[in-house]
């Protein structure tokens, strides 16, 4: 079997996934056979691995840093919020069931089989697993139901590195009162303190890692700087409530992306807000849509209750009258959904009983929902046209579908911006586009990740805007993770870590 080490924090988001993906890197880089795992995950933000099962984003980009395929055994169980106290359950890649959060805490320790089984089958493929927990071990009102902090440090005998991010403020007390809480055998297994997001020169931090160590026994292993400009995909919404969007100037294409509650994917975006010559901002209100270029409703977990609070809040009519003055509006996934012309849930898949709602009506589809979920990676050719497809054809790209329900054309023709590469070489048609070619359908999950569709598009908007054409970027995941790695490695004591897996 192989060893393993294991990032747990003192709350929810302190820097636990960045801080893996950085030890993913570096052991990479030293030659190490490695690969990351969660236990749960909850997240929005999903991935679809090559056999068609789904995990969580923050794993995904670990095993980029670790440059191997991800699986889902790296985080076998993964919950994805539909409402604020009832999430569905993905089990090892597939759909499991929607269970509310009392019911879930209850059933919760039912999982720890899946979980440690998928634990030992990467220490029994990898050199060394760096594992990552989930809020913090120190919620001691769910301990006995853990499944994703010390039970499973304890089961794979990993010596734990607790992050603490001294920029919310706070640090010591966090790290200490962590520590505090812990049962006598779990701190034990507690071998090293990661201080992060510190911002400012390390002479003025002194004497708190000192003091830190005196107090508890357990050395501060690293301080590790504010990264304001890292660049690596987001797990969770709650990243968009404290995202910036700033516009990067004058005269460039603005694009208005809805920020529906239960978004999911908003990776999505991310290249194109990395765009130069691009202003991406987030929305909530109706006067938000004016003067933008292009509108993008995102993916959704719950497209029918999304699309009743954008009608709820006149973004529905904001959406129509951008499109009738000209903005390209783009849907993707749940987005694609609600641009048709009704959503039906003959099922309850989405909610308790039968339901429908009419879509915003700017393509001729409509779309029923069944319990089947879709999870497939694909790959696209698109077909060209008028607006946004101009000079299009032939541009293929990879991407992935993540959803439930089935869209089909309402009535008659409806014309296709793409079609899906089958592995036979055929052709099947996919997804929607308006007869003036500005308001596009897709499944797919990563369209603009390719550079060459990214480019071509937004070259069609600034065009019939009468504005400069954006500059493609030129962003590298791999690039982004080495850099990580290069400054974790020069701010944390590595030798140390090392010496706790047996390097």
């Amino acid at each position: 079997m192989g060893n393993a080490i294991m990032i747990q924090g003192t709350a929810s988001s302190v820097g636990k996934s960045v801080v893996a993906a950085a030890l993913c890197r570096i052991l990479r880089q030293d030659g190490t056979n490695v690969a990351p795992f969660k236990a749960q995950n909850m997240s929005n933000n999903s991935f679809v691995t090559a056999d068609g099962g789904e995990i969580g984003r923050a794993q995904v980009v670990q095993a980029a840093a670790a440059k191997v395929e991800p699986t889902v055994a790296m985080n076998p169980l993964l919950l994805k919020p539909e409402a604020d106290h009832r999430s569905q359950i993905v089990l090892s890649g597939r759909p499991h069931g929607t269970l509310e959060a009392r019911e879930w805490l209850r059933k919760k320790p039912e999982f720890w089989t899946v979980v440690s089984d998928a634990l030992d089958s990467l220490l029994s493929e990898y050199e060394v697993v760096v594992i990552e927990g989930a809020g913090s071990p120190a919620e001691v009102n769910l301990r006995s139901g853990d499944i994703v902090n010390m039970r499973v440090a304890l089961h794979a005998r990993a010596p734990v590195l607790l992050v603490g991010d001294i920029d919310r403020g706070g640090v010591f007390a966090s790290l200490l009162g962590t520590l505090e809480l812990l049962a006598p055998e779990e701190r034990a297994i507690v071998r090293g303190l990661v201080i992060n997001r510190f911002r400012g020169q390390r002479e003025v931090l002194d004497p708190l890692p000192r003091m830190i160590e005196e107090r508890t026994g357990v050395p501060v292993v690293a301080v590790i700087p504010f990264l304001p400009d890292l660049q690596l995909p987001e797990e969770d919404a709650v990243a968009l409530d404290n995202r910036a969007m700033e516009a990067a100037g004058s005269g460039e294409v603005e694009i208005a992306v809805v920020r529906v509650p239960r978004v999911s994917n908003f990776d999505d975006l991310d290249a194109l807000a990395r765009t130069a010559g691009v202003n991406v901002r987030y929305v909530t209100e109706p006067g938000e849509i004016e003067g933008a270029h292009v509108v993008i409703l995102p993916g959704t977990k719950s497209t029918l209750s999304d699309l009743r609070w954008l009608r709820a809040r006149g973004l529905d009519r904001a959406v129509v009258a951008a499109a009738r003055r000209g903005a390209a509006v783009i849907g993707i996934c749940g987005g694609y959904q609600m641009l048709g012309e009704t959503v039906s849930d003959p099922e309850g898949v989405e909610g308790a009983g039968p339901d429908a709602e009419a879509g915003l009506g700017l393509l001729p589809v409509e779309t029923s929902f069944s319990m089947g979920k879709k999870t497939r990676r694909v790959r696209f050719k698109l077909n060209g046209g008028d607006g946004l497809l101009a000079g299009a054809s032939g541009i293929e790209g990879e991407g992935y579908e993540i959803h439930m329900g089935t869209t089909r054309a309402a009535s008659g023709a409806c014309p296709s911006p793409a079609q899906y590469v089958r592995g036979d070489g055929g052709l099947e048609r996919h997804g929607a586009v308006s007869p003036d070619g500005r308001v596009l359908g897709t499944y797919v999950h990563g369209l603009f990740d390719s550079a060459q569709v990214r480019q071509t598009i937004l070259a069609n908007v600034a065009g019939w805007n009468g504005l400069t054409p954006p500059r493609a970027g030129g962003f590298s995941l791999d690039a982004e993770l080495d850099r990580l790695a290069d400054t974790v490695r020069a701010e944390m004591d590595i030798a140390y870590v090392y010496s706790l897996i047996g390097k």
